[in-house]
């Protein structure tokens, strides 16, 4: 019945000169035709469609069957494929470029997320062939192809393990392999085009398109894969596709060290197509440094000898970027591409004129919240890492102004033991011989002391909340009193005094003696409780208050270990208090 039905509305539509068929005829058309290849019948659609009386049929209304032969495409197993794959192959040759374009993306749109990566890879032959029928106008079609394509791509899952990649269990790896090939002889053509620099306009349009495929491709999927390193996988599709991608902008006439120094090189702004930041998304370009540096992908193609204290201001704000998110995949590019950027500086290098760019304060603050929220202990470890490694960089003064900077803003009890530590370091070394400065000695560094030796809330300062940042400032205070002697005074500790004695010393005594007695009385009045409650087995557990805060509800055991623990702090605490009170009396001993 359907296919008698084609047959009628096919020798009808022969009989029209012109192309202008009925909207009925089209109706029968489509669902003669479908119903024919669903039912088994495409070895006679395709000998009425090859029927050369009816090429202006086909080439108007022939699209419409896209949708049923890929649904036959996809499922492989029908015995009809062979006439199926003729049919399509014919229509490609035939019908209208435009509605052949529109209705493989709809078929493209439409794929469940089951059924992507076969959709993409069955469909980009027959579209790169639908595009270049379209000659010299396709730029727009193939950047709406390009887009389409994509953003079904990135739908699929990124593979984390080396096992996932090889077996592409995803899917994601093939039509990243199969969208090289299909954007090949477009990437060939332009490439022409650069070789003649005086017929290269950077809005060609084509050109742009490309230009827009490599950017979405750097910020997804690429941003969110895991390379893995050539000895754990020779053999990588997503690898081989991040170093095509840098090849295809090194061929459409972008140069990659330009694009790395983008947002450090004041640049003319350029009319056109796009507006710089659409053009060249900042995630795009954090990508591509990612793969140059992190990676070396591309680095056979990065002809540029940059200075690498350049080549860090201009990773700088890729890694601000990727720091600044939540996403450990991000979060674990950026610690790298700050890793490698620093490695290449000469240490005690950095001048301290980079300390009046801002990134230079915001990146190791971002660096503070990895290594204190993070919730991956991995990313942590690697943060403290990288922090002392930027600290490691900076020279002398601009060491100093980094740990001051720091102090002021940190906010946090550990990174701020974690400064003062490498302030001992710093002057430790500045008294050695030969090795003396005017920071980390005398009255410069009176300053830094004066944030190093306070209590943030006086006397009411929570010693257990601060206990890192305590520790590290009596130990510092304690190494300075015993290394630099009074009648030497080179760091100027000994003229300062008085000041930390009233200032620190003395408000540290009191909280200290304050603490100590609140716990003390706790711990009495929760041993008191548990023999009570001893009497009485329904009461099992009991609250604490302790600074204002009540502790969660536990067993009198836990809590009676809580408060001994917090009392040997105190007395941790205590114990180094003491050592500098006893040095400070022995100065006042006349020598024997």
């Amino acid at each position: 019945m359907a296919l008698e039905q084609l047959i009628d509305v096919v020798q009808r539509c022969q009989a029209i000169k012109d192309e202008s068929f009925p909207p009925e005829d089209y109706d029968v058309f489509l669902t003669a035709g479908r119903t024919c290849i669903e039912q088994g019948d495409s070895a006679q659609v395709l000998s009425i469609l090859v029927d050369e009386k009816n090429k202006k049929i086909v080439r108007c209304m022939g699209w419409n069957l896209l949708g049923p032969l890929i649904q036959i495409l996809l499922k492989k197993e029908d015995k009809n494929l062979p006439h199926c794959h003729a049919i399509l192959s014919h229509l490609l040759e035939v019908s209208s470029p435009k509605e052949l374009l529109i209705g493989l993306l709809e078929q493209v749109e439409d794929a469940d997320s089951s059924s992507i990566a076969d959709t993409v890879t069955l469909l980009l032959k027959p579209l790169q062939k639908v595009l270049l029928r379209m000659g010299v106008k396709k730029a727009s079609s193939v950047g709406m192809a390009l887009s389409t394509l994509l953003s079904q791509v990135v739908r699929l899952p990124v593979p984390v393990t080396k096992e996932q990649e090889e077996d592409d269990v995803f899917g994601l790896c093939r039509c990243c392999t199969a969208l090289l090939e299909f954007v090949k002889p477009f990437v060939l053509e332009i490439k022409e085009v650069v070789k003649d620099n005086n017929r290269l306009s950077k809005d060609n349009e084509l050109r742009v398109e490309l230009l827009k495929f490599c950017m979405k491709s750097l910020s997804e999927p690429l941003l969110e894969v895991l390379l893995k390193d050539p000895y754990m996988l020779q053999k990588s599709p997503l690898r081989e596709f991040a170093s095509e991608i840098l090849v295809i902008l090194s061929n459409i006439g972008e140069s990659l060290p330009d694009l790395l120094s983008r947002n450090i090189l004041k640049r003319k702004e350029v009319p056109g197509f796009l507006e710089e930041e659409v053009r060249y998304p900042k995630e795009s370009l954090a990508c591509m440094s990612h793969l140059l540096f992190v990676h070396h992908i591309g680095m056979d193609i990065f002809p540029a000898v940059l200075s690498p204290v350049f080549i860090l201001q201009c990773n700088m704000e890729y890694v601000e970027l990727l720091l600044n998110r939540t996403e450990e995949s991000r979060l674990q590019k950026g610690l790298e591409l700050y890793e490698k950027s620093l490695v290449g500086v000469e240490d005690n290098s950095l001048p301290v004129d980079l300390l009046e760019l801002k990134i230079f304060f915001s990146v190791p603050q971002n660096l503070v919240k990895v290594m204190t929220l993070c919730p991956d202990q991995t990313l942590r470890t690697k943060g403290l890492k990288v922090f002392q490694l930027s600290i490691d960089k900076f020279s002398t003064e601009a060491k100093y102004k980094f740990f001051r900077g720091m102090l002021k803003t940190s906010h946090h009890a550990g990174v701020e033991g974690y400064l003062i530590k490498n302030i001992k370091n710093q002057i430790d070394f500045s008294l050695k011989p030969c090795n003396g400065n005017d920071w980390f000695l005398g009255k410069h560094l009176l300053p830094l002391l004066r944030l190093v030796l306070c209590l943030p809330q006086g006397p009411e300062t929570d010693l257990l909340q601060n206990l890192d940042r305590i520790m590290e400032s009596l130990n510092l205070l304690r190494y300075m009193l015993i290394r630099d002697k009074e009648w030497e005074n080179e760091t100027g500790i000994w003229t300062e005094f008085y000041k930390i004695e009233d200032n620190y010393l003395k408000p540290l005594r009191t909280g200290l003696n304050m603490s100590k007695a609140h716990y003390e009385a706790e711990l009495k009045s929760t041993k008191d409780n548990k023999k009570l409650s001893s009497k009485d087995s329904k009461t099992r557990t009991c609250t604490v208050t302790v600074g204002n805060e009540k502790l969660p509800n536990m067993s009198p055991e836990m809590q009676i270990q809580v408060l001994q623990s917090a009392l040997f702090t105190f007395d941790l605490i205590e114990s180094v208090l003491a050592r500098i009170e006893e040095i400070i009396e022995a100065k006042d001993i006349p020598l024997s």
